[in-house]
């Protein structure tokens, strides 16, 4: 079944669904962006009571209810500064050591952090990793994970396979084919990777910096200033961007810069603000 459900993804136009469906979920038409959005709220049962909006009427389109704000106080951080937080709200679909430059995906698959990042990454061998999974109920804004100066983004064309445990199991290097977008944050704890996988559906990924837009046609590199004073400063727990329909996030840390906690493992419901790891400076 799960070789079938590859073969017919491929078959099917990806670009073409996401954008329809994109446009659906961007129309402010009354009728239209609350049927999507009570339709939707039926099945999956959001939380409305964390968001800064409490009542389904008070959203204009489906992505203004997906892409939800949430009370200020709604995902506390850890008092300890030297503790790495999980980015998102979601579950922990694969976690552990980037061996011999290659993460694990599922049972019996891995792939290469080069493919994934888009350039070799020699320091991050035998650092950590974090893959996070975001289910179609979970808050969809995307958050840094440390404290750190955003130094280059890699806008990466691709596929739009669906992310799910059947894909990552079926599909050779899942993440390093959909289309991407890598951020590259500098620390006092090393460099840190946070990666916004796009996938079926996804109309956009969106950052608070004025990145490139999503659908990536082709290949765009940015460097950012590197000063001490430059507008790419973001603390712990900040938002850096968000999806329009679900996927994955995966954080990459440098070696001995970061130690995984111990209930960081696969199928590990956690929240966006909790803590994942514990670093060093």
């Amino acid at each position: 079944m799960s070789a079938k459900f590859a073969a017919l993804q491929r078959l099917l136009p990806q670009h073409a669904l996401s954008r329809f469906g994109g446009t659906l979920a961007g129309s402010t038409i009354p009728w239209l962006s609350r049927l999507l959005i009570r339709n939707f709220n039926r099945v999956y049962q959001v939380n409305l009571e964390e968001a800064q909006r409490g009542s389904l009427d008070d959203y204009e389109s489906f992505n203004d209810f997906f892409t939800r704000a949430l009370q200020p106080q709604a995902r506390p951080l850890p008092a300890d500064p030297l503790l790495a937080v999980s980015p998102a709200d979601g579950m922990v679909s694969q976690a552990g050591i980037i061996e011999r430059g290659r993460l694990l995906q599922a049972k019996g698959h891995s792939y290469a952090l080069a493919a994934l990042a888009g350039a070799e990454c020699p320091n991050f061998d035998g650092g950590s990793f974090a893959t996070i999974y975001l289910a179609p109920r979970d808050y969809h804004r995307v958050h840094s994970p440390v404290t750190g100066r955003l130094v280059q983004t890699r806008a990466i064309p691709g596929a739009l396979y669906s992310v799910n445990a059947t894909t990552e199991s079926s599909i050779e290097g899942l993440f390093a084919r959909n289309e991407r977008l890598v951020c590259e944050f500098d620390s006092n704890h090393g460099r840190v990777l946070v990666v916004l996988v796009g996938a079926m559906i996804v109309a956009s990924i969106e950052t608070v910096w004025a990145g490139p837009d999503s659908p990536y046609r082709q290949l765009q590199v940015t460097r950012y200033d590197s000063s001490a004073n430059a507008p790419h400063n973001y603390s712990r727990g900040a938002e850096i961007g968000r999806f329009l329909l679900g996927s994955t996030v995966i954080v990459c840390f440098e070696r001995d810069r970061a130690k995984l906690h111990p209930e960081i493992h696969r199928g590990h419901p956690i929240r966006m603000g909790e803590a994942i790891a514990s670093l060093s400076n």
